[in-house]
């Protein structure tokens, strides 16, 4: 098989059967379109490191959060304060945790939701969504800032939504992109405003090994203009939706398959 064979062998095989352990499994426990806008950004917050450690801490969140997470947003206050005590993640602190579930009850507030906010920086003439991220991105850093009453914002706050213009790969910020852009029994589509051709594949450190090899990418690094690379690369084999082989490509890399 050619390498378009292939991936398009993997894209269909690794289907929804397939979905477990993945942070995109939480998405599916919801029908409503707010709920899962409002679970997958926060799956997506959360989605690096172990993969048990990601599955787990989602597991708390959806269990605070309850059946609808969007509901719990919008109306989080002090009074909710409690429910994320000792809640932690790697590089996020408890109160990381609370100045992002803070700033998300003042982004649906002001804007409704996260994708009215997102398309407020959206420009269809360019060719990805680098610099509407990174306009996403700042604009949050400023909510950060007023809510916590400083100048500055945490590292771990930092960490949750770093900026293509400063050179970083996004891949959590990608990943949510694909959910919501994308549109197949494992994406939802809900974002339709803005054409897949426009994503950005997330790359991870399994995604760049498989790359490497599979001489999708000559860059080193793992970086944005690896993933900008890699992406170009995918669109030779499908120029509308180059993203749809990002799930399989990441699993053969999870689960050190042979591709």
């Amino acid at each position: 098989m050619n390498l378009k064979q292939k991936l398009d062998y993997h894209y269909r095989t690794f289907d929804k059967s397939k979905i477990s352990p993945d942070p995109l499994q939480f998405l599916h426990l919801y029908k409503n379109e707010k709920n899962i806008e409002a679970i997958g950004f926060l799956a997506s917050v959360f989605a690096y490191g172990n993969v048990k450690q990601i599955i787990r801490t989602l597991e708390r969140i959806v269990f605070i959060m309850g059946k609808q997470p969007h509901k719990y947003q919008v109306n989080f206050s002090s009074k909710d304060y409690k429910d994320v005590k000792g809640l932690k993640h790697r590089f996020y602190t408890e109160n990381d945790i609370l100045i992002l579930f803070l700033a998300l009850q003042h982004v649906y507030k002001n804007h409704g939701s996260l994708k009215n906010l997102f398309l407020t920086f959206y420009n269809s003439s360019e060719p990805n969504l680098k610099h509407t991220i990174s306009k996403f991105s700042n604009h949050l850093m400023e909510i950060f800032k007023e809510i916590n009453g400083q100048k500055k914002v945490s590292s771990g706050l930092k960490f949750m939504f770093p900026n293509p213009a400063k050179g970083s790969a996004c891949k959590r910020m990608n990943l949510f992109l694909r959910w919501m852009i994308r549109k197949d029994e494992l994406d939802f589509g809900l974002w339709n405003e803005i054409p897949t051709n426009k994503l950005i594949i997330p790359v991870d450190t399994h995604i760049a090994r498989i790359c490497k090899s599979l001489k999708l990418t000559k860059k080193k690094n793992v970086n944005w203009k690896m993933a900008e690379e890699i992406t170009e690369n995918l669109k030779k084999y499908d120029p509308i939706d180059p993203v749809k082989y990002d799930f399989a490509l990441c699993h053969i890399g999870m689960r050190k398959l042979k591709f």
